[in-house]
């Protein structure tokens, strides 16, 4: 419904102030965007797929808890893992330890424990992270299994 009160210039203003907030969000949005690409250039130029052959072995337990390890360490945001996950998977990676990779990449953080714990507590920190990279594990089997299940 139409209402007789609203003006073409208020609706007109109202359109160029969405297109304003849709460009500043662009703008806040591209370091990440960005950073995502630089990120991605340097890992298809210095992992070679020797080296991913080598790490990832094929065995279940073993790449799923190396998936787990290299996402805590190097935590991030979902974006970014899902774009690395995407390209271990091109590099033939299970898709066990990519799960594991993207739940802990988010989940845990060992870069950042120093500040958690500082913040919260070490001993929360401690348990938090230990639980999120334990957890990270089985779920990634239970998530994978599920999906081998339904196909």
């Amino acid at each position: 419904m139409i209402n007789p009160k609203h003006k073409g210039g208020e609706k007109a203003k109202s359109i160029v102030m969405s297109f304003y907030r849709a460009f500043k969000s662009l703008g806040s949005a591209l370091p990440t965007l960005l950073g995502v690409v630089l990120l991605l250039g340097l890992f298809l130029t210095y992992v070679s797929k020797q080296l991913i052959a080598s790490v990832f072995t094929g065995e279940l337990f073993r790449d799923t808890v190396i998936g787990s390890a290299v996402g805590s360490i190097s935590a991030g945001n979902p974006i970014t893992s899902y774009i690395l996950g995407g390209e271990l998977m091109k590099e033939g990676v299970s898709l066990f330890a990519i799960t594991a990779f993207i739940v802990t990449w988010v989940t845990v953080s060992i870069v950042q424990f120093p500040a958690e714990a500082a913040f919260l507590g070490r001993r929360f920190a401690f348990i938090r992270n230990s639980l999120g990279f334990i957890l990270a594990i089985l779920v990634s089997i239970a998530t994978v299994t599920t999906l081998m299940v339904i196909q």
